[in-house]
């Protein structure tokens, strides 16, 4: 098997509404993940939160020029993965105060920027929300149905 290498991109931002209180946040680690195809590769992701009941997290992906994309859910011991990611090759738990991204048999199109998010930073049904995406330094980035 040829071996192809490629960077996954990891970045901080963080999802946010204004009904947010406390001291909930998301932490990355920044910089480039290099990895070759068929390998296997974690993202970690810590948080802090207020919350007082179990918190949700979700992973996000985004590509090249695209908005970013919902990957998967996990609250407790549940994970919802999104139907194109599914959860023999993606896979996240809450791992108490993280929650690493668990990426198996690379493919080049898994080359991208993943985003960490800390519930509670949206609000309805999760698989029909409105969620706006924000910087670190609040600066609105994108929209995202």
């Amino acid at each position: 098997m040829l071996s192809v290498n490629f960077s996954l991109f990891v970045t901080l931002f963080l999802l946010t509404i204004r009904e947010c209180q406390g001291e909930d946040k998301v932490m990355q680690p920044s910089g480039d993940v290099i990895a070759a195809e068929g390998d296997t590769v974690t993202l970690d992701c810590t948080f802090e939160t207020s919350y007082t009941t179990q918190p949700t997290l979700f992973w996000y992906k985004q590509e090249v020029n695209g908005c970013p994309k919902y990957m998967l859910k996990t609250h407790s011991k549940t994970v919802e993965n999104a139907p194109e990611f599914q959860q023999d090759r993606f896979h996240a738990g809450i791992q108490d105060k993280s929650v690493p991204l668990k990426i198996q048999e690379l493919h080049l199109s898994d080359s991208a920027v993943y985003y960490c998010a800390l519930r509670p930073t949206v609000t309805g049904n999760s698989k029909t929300l409105y969620k706006n995406l924000w910087s670190k330094d609040n600066r609105k980035l994108h929209n995202i149905h």
